[in-house]
């Protein structure tokens, strides 16, 4: 029997708590500024979008934000960004993640890109500067180097191997660890409960440590970085667990889900290496999303007898 969709969001919402608690307690309250704004500003964009589409009975507009999937983009674009975002860049992304890549293909359960991935790329592209700077700690001025600009840092080190850069910024690279375990336990939560795709997790954890081992160095001055390197830094953990386990927009049947999570994680590496942007996971889930419709149309793998080879319901309610 399906679950309610409801049900899974309060769910995520719960399981994404340890992590954004971690967040606050390292980076400060400026998390959940980010959180309480984008919350207030999604579902405000989602009360704008449904008016607009002629739903006008106020009890008619509670009972479509009664799922609380709403939340979990604001929380999913909120953890994305660096503390005391200004208030325009997170209504943009509010606007750009419920109006446009929601409600514009439909609304929940139709929509081909995950929400706050849209949300997150559209202000990370329109103000890149204002992004790319996080606190080095609890309290700081944003005058340090932790979260995805660490990737940055390690990215553009001059001289030094990887393990030299891991010693030097000792103490961001704890925190960030710290916040992704943090991110991690919420998700093992959610797959013991069986709450989203494992496989698509899997199979990004196996992607980005394929491409991490084929650009492997030894962890001379010029590496790359190493899978262990790249799992616990940025917002590996969070996408892996709450964001590239979106059911609408990863594919149906279980081959293709690990598919899709190695499109993701190898990519993630790809840019991470040598593209424009530090961290790179919204624009590999973006590009995996476009394969989604063509992954669902390949002939499915016929089952064995009692078994079935698609997700079963629970993984199959809209998380935008």
């Amino acid at each position: 029997m399906a679950i309610k969709t409801q049900h899974i969001m309060l769910w995520v919402l719960g399981a994404l708590f340890p992590g954004v608690v971690a967040m606050t307690f390292v980076w400060g309250l400026g998390v959940v500024w980010n959180v309480a704004w984008l919350c207030i500003l999604c579902v405000a964009s989602e009360v704008a979008a449904l008016y607009l589409k002629g739903v006008r009975q106020t009890s008619t507009l509670l009972f479509q934000l009664k799922d609380t999937s709403v939340l979990v983009t604001a929380v999913l674009i909120a953890i994305c960004l660096p503390p005391f975002t200004h208030v325009g860049i997170l209504a943009l992304a509010a606007l750009a993640a419920v109006g446009l890549a929601k409600h514009a293909y439909g609304g929940l359960g139709r929509n081909v890109f995950n929400p706050a991935m849209v949300g997150y790329a559209v202000v990370l592209v329109s103000f890149p500067q204002a992004l790319a700077t996080w606190p080095s700690g609890s309290g700081a001025e944003v005058d340090g180097f932790s979260g995805a600009t660490l990737l940055t840092e390690f990215r553009y080190r001059s001289g030094i191997t990887a393990s030299e850069f891991e010693l030097s910024q000792a103490a961001a690279v704890a925190q960030q660890r710290f916040v992704a375990f943090c991110f991690l336990a919420g998700g093992l939560l959610l797959a013991y409960k069986k709450l989203i795709a494992w496989r698509v997790t899997a199979g990004m954890f196996a992607g980005l440590a394929l491409a991490a081992l084929v650009g492997y160095d030894q962890g001379s001055s010029l590496s790359l970085g190493g899978a262990w390197f790249h799992w616990t830094m940025g917002g590996f953990m969070a996408a892996a667990f709450f964001i590239v386990t979106d059911p609408v927009t990863h594919p149906r049947q279980h081959r293709h889900q690990i598919i899709f999570g190695l499109t993701v994680g190898v990519f993630v590496y790809l840019i991470r290496a040598f593209g424009a942007y530090p961290d790179g996971i919204a624009f590999a889930v973006l590009f995996a999303n476009c394969l989604t419709p063509f992954l669902n149309r390949l002939p499915a793998k016929q089952p064995k007898p009692g078994k079935t080879d698609t997700a079963p319901l629970t993984e199959q309610s809209g998380r935008g």
